[in-house]
């Protein structure tokens, strides 16, 4: 079977000089994109986070895979470097998650977001969990510290709960973007961006559960490859709904998509949310009053069947604008913007 082949140090070591600093700089025009954009947020700050720790991680790694032989740390310093790995695996892998959950969070009507707040509780949860139960396992079996590559066996009870975590975390992830598609009639852009979300998330729970895989089973060499490709691949797609998103503005004709278009985007200069109700038909333009009096924002709403409220995030009680099901929703703000994408 071509996954029980064990790779050898210097493949570990081309994926891990690889993939891994490519999904750094794929990281890094990620931000750029955003910061040009205005649109910088906390799914930003997140993936930042991310790949932060995915340097840390290749960097602990490459040292950890080094010849025992002639590698010149002490025992003691092998023992340090090990515990990186695990550590800054979990935090790769975990706070990626969290980005693209917040990614959704940004596009999502205000009922949804608060779901998706105590999905990110659970992740936090999760992680925290897993350091714990990592240095739990390896402390009551100390002898492995003694050994010239000083790497503990995580055993199949790390695997389950890996296994059992990936499962719920990741069909969370899958289901939010769907959530939002289901029924919606979203612009095109958002669409597209919501599609892609939840088409790499798909590729991150396959590259997960084959990691879990890998340590149930074999460990060793085949569990950090399976290691190391989750990591790439989950800073990867932490990033590709913005790839894509950019990629489709530069390429698409369409100009409702570049316009001022959102349906409740977040971005560190915005505040305004949408969400759902019923009522008669009417559109029309809004201008709504914020916060700071320089700010002027105005919602276009036509051909609805569907009661949309829109308010500041200070206003709780919000404001009704228009009903019917949405065919477009304009929102402008000036300044900032409010971006769909």
């Amino acid at each position: 079977m071509p996954w029980a082949v064990s790779p050898t140090i210097d493949q570990l070591r081309i994926l891990t000089c690889v993939l891994s600093p490519f999904a750094v700089v794929v990281t890094l025009f990620r931000l750029y994109v955003r910061r040009t954009q205005g649109k910088l947020w906390w799914d930003d700050l997140w993936v930042a986070l991310s790949a932060f720790m995915t340097v840390i991680f290749v960097t602990v790694f490459v040292l950890h895979i080094r010849n025992p032989l002639t590698n010149p740390m002490t025992q003691y310093q092998k023992v340090v470097v090990y515990y990186f790995c695990p550590i800054t695996f979990y935090t790769v892998a975990w706070t990626a998650r969290i980005s693209i959950l917040l990614t959704v969070m940004r596009l999502s009507f205000a009922l949804l977001r608060k779901l998706l707040v105590g999905a990110i509780a659970l992740f936090i949860l999760c992680w925290t969990i897993l350091f714990a139960q990592t240095f739990w396992v390896c402390e009551t079996q100390p002898g492995w510290k003694e050994s010239p590559l000083a790497q503990c066996d995580l055993g199949r009870q790390v695997a389950i709960t890996l296994i059992i975590m990936d499962v719920i975390c990741d069909t969370i992830l899958i289901g939010a973007p769907l959530s939002l598609l289901w029924g919606s009639r979203l612009q095109r852009g958002l669409k597209i961006r919501l599609i892609a979300v939840f088409a790499s998330t798909a590729i991150m729970t396959a590259t997960s559960l084959y990691h879990d895989f890998t340590i149930y089973v074999f460990g060793g060499l085949q569990e950090a490859f399976a290691a190391n490709l989750q990591v790439s691949s989950s800073l990867l797609v932490a990033n590709l709904s913005v790839i894509v998103a950019f990629i489709f503005r530069a390429t698409s004709s369409d100009e409702t998509y570049s316009s001022k278009t959102a349906a409740g985007v977040a971005t560190f200069g915005g505040g305004t949310n949408l969400r759902r109700g019923r009522a008669p038909t009417f559109g029309g333009i809004e201008t709504i009053m914020h916060d700071d009096p320089q700010i002027k924002v105005q919602v276009n709403i036509s051909h609805t069947d569907d009661t949309f409220r829109t308010w500041d995030e200070d206003d709780k009680a919000g404001r009704e604008v228009g009903p019917g099901r949405v065919d477009k929703i304009e929102l402008k703000s000036f300044p900032p913007s409010s971006d769909a994408v």
